[in-house]
């Protein structure tokens, strides 16, 4: 049996994840971290992308759209607090296509700095569930 580490997933609106993994990957601020049992404690901010989880006993990896956040490990647990976290098979491609779109043209009729930086903040989300939903589909394939 494979050394496992418990990982908790919560966003705002549900618990998405909880349950023991074998290994993590998250979008980490500087990069992405890999985090296995026993990793030394660390506390990070996560970036708009996909937290990808091997699941103990499954063959498959579970793959969670994360828009940023907080990660820490502790030497039992890994606790992710996302501002949204959407499992990977509930993701919509047409609805992440459509926010792209609306937040490039919000980007191009700024009113104000305050404006472009939450469009460009919409765009960032929008482009990372697309690169999310694309990394899920090439691996389906």
């Amino acid at each position: 049996m494979a050394s496992t580490i418990h990982l908790d997933v919560v966003s705002a609106e549900a618990s998405i994840f909880s349950g023991e993994a074998e290994f993590v990957v998250a979008p980490a601020k500087l990069g992405e971290v890999g985090i296995y049992p026993n990793h030394t404690p660390l506390i990070t901010t996560i970036k708009p992308g996909v937290l990808r989880v091997k699941v103990a006993n499954e063959a498959e990896e579970q793959a969670i759209y994360i828009s940023g956040g907080m990660l820490e490990v502790q030497p039992g647990i890994i606790t992710v607090l996302a501002d949204t976290a959407i499992r990977g098979h509930d993701l919509d491609e047409a609805k992440a296509a459509e926010a792209k779109a609306a937040a490039e043209e919000a980007m191009k009729n700024n009113a104000s700095e305050i404006d472009y930086a939450r469009a460009q903040a919409e765009l960032s989300e929008a482009m990372a569930q697309l690169h999310a939903i694309e990394r899920l589909r090439k691996k389906s394939h």
